[in-house]
């Protein structure tokens, strides 16, 4: 079986882990492509990575908003790679994929992992991803929330709604680093006395609900005068976040260092992690923390409640309402020993339920049951004969894309 994942990619992060954990899972039989749109060469990140793991990886060299181009050269590069099923990740993928896909009458399948609102133009695309998902042979949702979302909002038919979850990255915690405190710690200016650390981590944008940590943080770091808050990742909303900051007079203990790709190796050697989003998927923060035996507070949106088990490996509360994570916050740092009970069972339940074993399984099944319905008669004399090998760019004439031709 020839299994093709396509993206628009601009760095390595939760999603893009998410397909390499579930490559790295599939059976042999399953041969996996990544295909990613160009973004002016920042898709080369996530390539590099799976390459580095010995799985194809290629750029779609058209890009928007040449879309007749994009989508002849996208096809032509299925049709070089023998695709037998496409695993659209991302409002682009999705509309852009599914046309591809019925030009060779392969099935198109959508992962919905929940819409961000980050700009204008963004809102915009989601919009029409809303509207696109129903269209999709079939459209799998990263958690039961999200599914709910994707029931209401888009239209999409029972029997072609599958719920596979997200994976905690087990093996990435393992053997944490040991100067990872140290790295962490050197976060912040060594004047200052600093003993817990609060990590936050995502897109900076107003989904996430990192200016409700701020005014909670105005509270917790008052009351905890030897804790601090990293709040990791790049957006939009930076200056404004910055700007609340300095305005509350946090600055030397509230930092923004951006975005590191070394977060894997930082989150073990915080206190707690805190999530105040107002809308997820299944947020991998929650389980990349749960997995390296971190306590979390999160809001019960989306997904989160899924992963985080109230009262056992953190504390769920409502979203914008800085006051509760603040009281959570506050408890938390003060319980050594209930940081450690959490953190124990959040990595148990990990291990239980969220491993990358048991979403490989639910994929290849519903990988097998597509390509049955298709007309495939031998999956595996398929995958045996296809070669990915000369692969040509394919280039038609520029088609100027505008909103109004959609």
């Amino acid at each position: 079986m020839n299994l093709v994942h396509l993206t628009s990619s601009t760095f390595f992060g939760g999603p893009e882990r998410q397909m390499l954990g579930l490559a790295l899972a599939l059976p042999q039989s399953v041969h996996t492509t990544f295909l990613s749109f160009h973004e002016g060469n920042r898709c080369e990140a996530f390539l590099k990575e799976v390459r580095r793991h010995h799985f194809a990886a290629h750029a779609i060299q058209q890009d928007f908003p040449h879309v007749l181009a994009t989508l002849g050269e996208l096809t032509h590069t299925l049709q070089n790679l023998a695709c037998d099923v496409l695993l659209c990740h991302g409002y682009k993928a999705n509309i852009l994929g599914r046309l591809a896909a019925r030009r060779l009458k392969i099935p198109a399948v959508a992962v919905s992992r929940g819409w961000t609102g980050e700009t204008r133009k963004v809102q915009l695309y989601e919009w029409l991803d809303r509207r696109h998902l129903k269209w999709m042979d079939r459209v799998v949702c990263v958690s039961e929330g999200q599914a709910e979302k994707v029931r209401r909002w888009c239209g999409v038919p029972e029997s072609r709604l599958h719920v596979i979850r997200n994976s905690a990255r087990l093996a990435a915690f393992e053997n944490p680093d040991p100067n990872a405190r140290q790295k962490l710690r050197a976060c912040f200016s060594p004047s200052q006395d600093i003993s817990e650390i609060v990590l936050a981590a995502g897109r900076l944008s107003p989904e996430k609900g990192f200016s409700v940590l701020i005014e909670a943080a105005d509270s917790f770091l008052r009351n905890r005068p030897s804790a601090a808050v990293a709040l990791f990742g790049e957006g939009v909303l930076r200056p404004e976040l910055e700007a609340g900051i300095r305005a509350r007079g946090l600055s030397d203990r509230f930092v923004m260092p951006g975005f590191r790709p070394d977060l894997d190796h930082l989150i073990p050697a915080a206190d707690v992690v805190v999530l105040p989003s107002f809308t997820e998927g299944l947020p991998n923060v929650a389980l990349e923390a749960s997995a390296a035996g971190v306590p979390v507070v999160a809001t019960a949106v989306g997904g989160t409640p899924e992963v985080i088990a109230d009262g056992e490996t953190g504390w769920l509360v409502p979203p914008g309402n800085p006051a509760a994570l603040a009281a959570r916050m506050i408890e938390l740092l003060a319980n050594a020993s209930v940081r450690e009970q959490f953190g124990t069972a959040g990595r148990a339940r990990m291990r239980a339920l969220f491993t990358f074993d048991s979403q490989a399984t639910a994929y290849t099944k519903l990988l097998e049951e597509l390509i049955h319905a298709s007309g495939a008669q031998n999956v595996e004399s398929v995958s045996s004969t296809h070669s990915t090998e000369g692969i040509l760019p394919f280039r038609v004439p520029n088609s100027e894309f505008r909103v109004d031709q959609v």
